[in-house]
């Protein structure tokens, strides 16, 4: 039997996407499935008030109750959630990741700006910065480079595509796993996948 295709919405500026990685990575090991990544961003501000200082209180306990969660799951995995002190946008992490994973090195970039990034060790909104673990990782950085020096040409354009992607399949926010056009939202899903993947008779013997 051949592999399932699982889509799997995510965001380098989502702590749950952090969190639902290695899980996600597993259910590969698991499952006869193919994990295609796929980026999606939502709006933060017009989910959560606005900018960050802008916020009302109702809002401001929300992301802190959030964040308290996602720093408790993360302890007991061992990884660092420090959470952002402003709204950044994610674009040049996700042209960098098109840039990996279209080289067979999504897993080892996308490793690296999760842990980074969520340390406060990332600055990624700087295309160097992305460009650096690049080239840590052994990727050729020329398609990246093409993709800042004139987005509108190709980044956007395909950035926009996958966009358009999670319009049609009714994604809302990340993590998201689409298995035959149904949806699973969110980190603690997990169990709910595998019950699916199950069900389809899928584990690996």
């Amino acid at each position: 039997m051949s592999a399932l295709p699982i889509k799997f919405y995510f965001a380098y500026t989502s702590p749950f996407t952090y969190l639902a990685m290695s899980p996600a990575y597993e259910l590969e090991e698991l499952y006869r499935v193919t994990l295609r990544f796929v980026p999606y961003g939502v709006n933060i501000r017009q989910v959560y008030g606005g900018e960050v200082e802008a916020r009302d209180e109702r809002n401001r306990r929300k992301l802190r109750y959030l964040y308290l969660d996602a720093r408790r799951l993360a302890a007991e995995r061992g990884l660092i959630i420090r959470p952002p002190k402003k709204i950044f946008s994610a674009r040049y992490a996700f042209y960098g990741g098109m840039c990996a994973g279209d080289q067979g090195l999504f897993r080892a970039y996308s490793d690296r700006v999760f842990e980074r990034f969520w340390k406060r060790e990332l600055e990624v909104e700087d295309p160097a910065a992305v460009a650096a673990i690049l080239s840590e990782i052994g990727a050729d950085t020329s398609k990246f480079h093409s993709y800042i020096a004139d987005e509108p040409a190709e980044a956007k354009p395909r950035l926009k595509a996958c966009f358009a992607e999670a319009e049609q399949d009714q994604v809302f926010g990340v993590p998201t796993f689409v298995i035959e056009r149904e949806r699973f939202w969110g980190y603690d899903r997990i169990d709910w996948v595998k019950r699916k993947l199950d069900e389809l008779g899928l584990r690996r013997r």
